[in-house]
Order: structure tokens, then sequence, then C-alpha cells
């Protein structure tokens, strides 16, 4: 007998927890980036007393991290398996500081790591030696907001949650949502161009964002600031820093638009049989929820044991070979519901799913989610994870997980796929249980040829950063990456912002 959507929370709120999950500590630290991918130092000085004086003068003691202990949170990333050796880390809280520290490590040749909320999988925020890591985490606040055209100016370092608990309570939101925005800064996100959920309804942050001041590396400020939506006065110089990773300048300040917070929110948790039908109820949801559709996430069922093997979740409508989870945007709720239960039953009717579950009020929308956004603090308990962020075709979207699986046999302790799939962005994610250079060079470069021959992208929202630098000329031709070397020439002629990095 069909189970309908509408009764079936209470599984829901019977399996999940209030707490999320629970990260393990760090045990032992990775061994440096430096020495397990052999990566040569660039020309650069080392530190000597007389920067550490100049440093001391522009911030105070207070601006500066210099315990070795204290260090490792900056030179670890998030993923716990690349680290720095970075001996200082200073933390300006204004941008006329950064102005000052840039110039003075342009003229005396010292690298800059920037570092925002270091949430990255790439390696991105992360240094490689001793880079001078410059942390934006005391440049959070709201400067303004402009309630009737939704125009937020803020600094860079402002925690992505923060800023959207600020706007809620103004009836808008931030157009981006991530996993990890109870860390990760604005900053660091323009820096990525990163993507999350919201992404097919409100578009990437290069549509989003107004305007930018930026810090460029001999210490020159760009104000790019602009609040309006239109204004072709000019090259939109801002657009050359989102995605840029911190190699061109750094992000101080942003104008973004804001959207307006939904009235009406509904969140479907479907079960299904294969990809293929997953797809079509995809399809099926284009038109007959069109307007209202604002997040569509996919995953499958080894993803699904992941969470529920490392955490207190587990799926509210027991185990499927595939889940869609469908989030939809309205102002009535009425409509919405009605839309919501004539695309379920007529799912149910063509067999394109086989269960599910809506929830309506935000505690039941956020238990949810919490299996979603808690499968990368589960995977990382799940032994060395090789992560692939990448677009593909609809047409070998999930085929390429298979795939690779097959290809991985026995090598690997869990082979699974996740992501957004209204836009072509799967989370392709290899455990073992702990790193080797042999598996490592196993599948790399494999993954990336195969990506190539299929038209994808190595990279869909997570950035190129270190780990990905080397396979850009898989995916860029000679010309881009020449027009992109004459760039970085032209913004950072010593090459002191973020070495190491995308090229």
């Amino acid at each position: 007998m069909r189970k309908r959507i509408f009764n079936n929370f209470k599984t829901l709120l019977s399996s999940a927890s209030n707490n999320i999950f629970h990260v393990n500590k760090l045990h032992s630290y990775p061994n440096f980036t430096k020495n397990v991918y052999q990566v040569n130092r660039g020309p650069y000085k080392s530190l000597e007393e007389h920067h550490l004086t100049f440093f001391r003068d522009v911030l105070g003691e207070n601006g500066m991290i210099v315990d070795l202990c204290d260090l490792e949170k900056y030179n670890v990333d998030f993923t716990k398996q690349l680290r720095g050796c970075s001996t200082l880390v200073l933390r300006p809280t204004t941008t006329q500081q950064i102005s000052k520290i840039l110039s003075f490590c342009n003229h005396n040749h010292l690298a800059v790591c920037t570092q925002g909320g270091n949430t990255g999988i790439c390696g991105g925020a992360t240094p490689v030696f001793d880079e001078v890591i410059l942390s934006t985490e005391l440049m959070n606040k709201v400067i303004h907001l402009d309630e009737l055209s939704g125009v937020l100016t803020c600094e860079a370092g402002c925690v992505l949650q923060q800023l959207n608990d600020f706007l809620v309570e103004r009836d808008l939101m931030m157009p981006i949502d991530l996993g990890a925005k109870g860390s990760c800064q604005i900053g660091g996100n323009l820096s990525t161009n990163a993507g999350g959920i919201r992404l097919y309804r409100y578009g990437n942050l290069h549509g989003n964002v107004l305007g930018l001041e930026v810090v460029k590396a001999d210490g020159e400020v760009l104000d790019c600031m602009n609040t309006l939506k239109k204004d072709n006065t000019g090259y939109h110089l801002q657009h050359l820093f989102i995605g840029s990773e911190g190699t061109l300048g750094i992000i101080t300040k942003v104008a973004i638009q804001c959207a307006p917070k939904p009235k009406s929110v509904h969140l479907l948790f479907l079960g299904a049989q294969n990809f293929t039908k997953v797809l079509k109820a995809y399809k099926k949801a284009r038109y007959d929820l069109g307007e209202i559709i604002s997040a569509v996430e996919c995953m499958d069922h080894q993803t699904m044991e992941l969470v529920e093997e490392h955490s207190e979740l587990s799926s509210p409508i027991g185990p499927y070979p595939f889940y869609l989870i469908i989030e939809t945007s309205g102002s009535e709720s009425v409509h919405d519901q009605k839309k919501l239960e004539g695309y379920f039953n007529g799912c149910m009717d063509k067999h394109f799913i086989l269960n599910g579950v809506v929830a309506t009020s935000a505690a039941q929308r956020e238990k949810l989610w919490s299996i979603r956004e808690g499968i990368a603090h589960s995977m990382y308990q799940d032994g060395y994870v090789f992560s692939y962020d990448i677009s593909l075709p609809f047409s070998s979207y999930y085929d390429f997980v298979t795939e690779m699986r097959e290809y991985m046999g026995k090598k690997a302790h869990r082979v699974f796929g996740f992501g957004h799939l209204g836009d072509g962005n799967i989370h392709l994610q290899i455990s073992i249980k702990e790193f080797s250079n042999e598996i490592l060079n196993y599948i790399e470069p494999h993954i990336y040829n195969r990506v190539d021959e299929l038209h994808g992208s190595i990279s869909a929202e997570h950035g190129i950063g270190f780990l990905k630098r080397k396979y850009l000329p898989k995916i860029k031709s000679s010309e881009n990456l020449s027009t992109m070397r004459k760039l970085k020439m032209l913004m950072d002629p010593k090459g002191i912002l973020n070495p190491y990095k995308v090229l």
C-alpha cells in the first residue's frame, strides 16, 4: 500500500536527534603538505625579527598569533588532511591595516596566505610552507542594510550564518547557503565563488555581488563598492576577484543583493528505486513546481549509510537506493501545499518515487536538512577521504559514481555520491582507511581524464586551490591559462598572494 506524504512526518521526528552529529577530535596532525606532495618552496623571504616588529606596530600584540599550539588551527585545513608550517597569523580589523601589511610584505617579498573560515576542501586557504597567514576573522561588521533594495554591505570576515540570522529578522535572507555556514566567511565564499543549495534559485555569486572593496598585492585599495543593481560604466572589476581564491587581491568588504525571506517553505524528502527515476522525478518537479523550487539535492544509499553510521541521524522513510530532496519557497502556503500534493501523487502514480515525507515547519525542515548537511562531518570520520567536486551532464551524472566504484574495487572502503542535482554538481567521495600515495596516483589523474572526456568540470563550486592546480591545464586551454598568468603577473608581479594555489 502506498504511503502518503502528509501523514508521514512522525517517523522523522522519532528517528532524528537534536544532536546532528559528533565530530571526533583530531588525535594526531597530518603530515606536512610540502612533504606529502613534495612541493618546492618559492623564492620568498623567511620571517625575521624586524618583520614581526612592523606587524606588531600595525596590529598590536592582540592582532598576532605566534604560539605554536594556537597556530595549528590555522595551519591544518578543514578536512584535517593538509598542513602548513606558518609561524605567524595576522588578524587585522581594518582595510587600512591590510593595506599596510600587504605593502610591507610585497616590498619584503613575504608570501601571504589569506584565510577566512578555513572550511575549503581544496587547500586554497591553508599555507603550504611558512607563508604569513592573514586571517579576516576580526573583520566581521555589518556596515549597512538597505531594506528597500535588499542590498547588504558588510566586511569580508562576517560568518555566513550570522549574516543570514541578521537578515531573517528583517524579512530578508542571503542568496547563498552552505553546510559550513556556521563557520565559513562571506569573503571566502566570494573567493571560491561558492555554490551551495540555493544556487538553483538565486544563481551564483557573480550575479548577486554588486560591489567589492579589495586590497591589491602592493597595498593599493581598490574601491568597487557599487550598490546599484545596474551599472555599466567600464569594466566590472569586482568580478575578477570572485573565484580568484585570494591570488589577485584580498577582499575586505562586499555589497551583496539579498533575497526576500519566503513566507512559505516546504521540504520534500523522497525515496526512489534508481537514478533514472530520480531524473524523471526531477524533470516533473521542474514543470509542476517550477516557480517555487529553491533547491534540488540528491544522495545515494551509500551516503545515507555513512550518515547513519557516524551520527545519530537516520532516513525518515527507511532505506532506498536513492534519495531526492526538493525545497520550495513561495508566498502562499495553501497554494504551495496543493502543488506539492499534486506533484507527489503524480510521482507515485508514475512510479517515479516509492515513498516520501514533507516538512512544513522550520523545526521539521531543519531535521531533514541536518541529514544532508551532516554528510561532510560524517565522511571525515570514515577514514581518509578523496573528495571530488565536479559538474557533469545529467546523462553521466551518477553513472560516473558507479564507474568509479567498479574502478576502485576493494581498494576503497566506500565510494559514494551526493550533490546539487539541480545544477549538475555531484560530490564524488572515495574513502580509504588511511592515505597512501599509491592510491592517490591510482585515482588521479584517471578521474580528471574521465571528467574531461565526459565534458564536465573538475571544480563545480569549491575552487582549484592547492589540490587541483596541476589538473587545470586538462580543462583550460593554453590560451586561457596564458591569459590567467598574465593577469596574475599584472595584479601580483612578485607572486606573494597565496602561492602554490590555482596556477
